[in-house]
């Protein structure tokens, strides 16, 4: 087999390991991810999934820059109207989607997500798929019940 592993060397304790600052993008509904969705939200954030490719509902399909997570529609489709006006949404004002291997999805995930791995694919998901139980899943934390 093969083994990896990353070092920069042995140091004293230096306290509690920082988590990461950044929230997480979230597919609030199953589909397939599309251009005109990608490049509407690519302010909000970096994405790990490609256009065309298929998510579902509770997938963390990129990382935001702030420090929230955000459900976002990355499956809405642009209103076929005025069909003859130039088109202005292309591929290539879409930044290229970040490739997580299965070590960076292990050290993106936050309290409440988990990696999903399977032969042909590793994605990042929401313990919870549902956005309404993950609201009410998180209020019922905070409250201490």
């Amino acid at each position: 087999g093969i083994a990896s592993s990353y070092s920069d060397g042995h140091e004293p304790w230096m306290g509690e390991i920082e988590f990461r600052s950044t929230g997480s993008l979230v597919a609030d509904r199953a589909g397939n991810v599309t251009p005109f969705a990608m490049i509407n939200l690519q302010e909000r954030g970096s994405f790990f999934v490609e256009p065309t490719s298929e998510v579902y509902a509770g997938q963390i399909v990129g990382e935001n820059s702030r420090n929230e997570d955000m459900d976002v529609n990355i499956t809405k489709e642009k209103k076929l109207t005025n069909m003859r006006a130039a088109s202005s949404d292309s591929f290539e004002n879409l930044v290229p989607p970040r490739r997580l291997t299965l070590e960076e999805s292990l050290e993106f995930t936050a309290e409440d997500e988990c990696v999903e791995v399977t032969p042909e694919i590793i994605r990042i998901r929401k313990v919870i798929l549902d956005a309404t139980e993950r609201r009410r899943a998180q209020s019922k934390a905070k409250s201490g019940k």
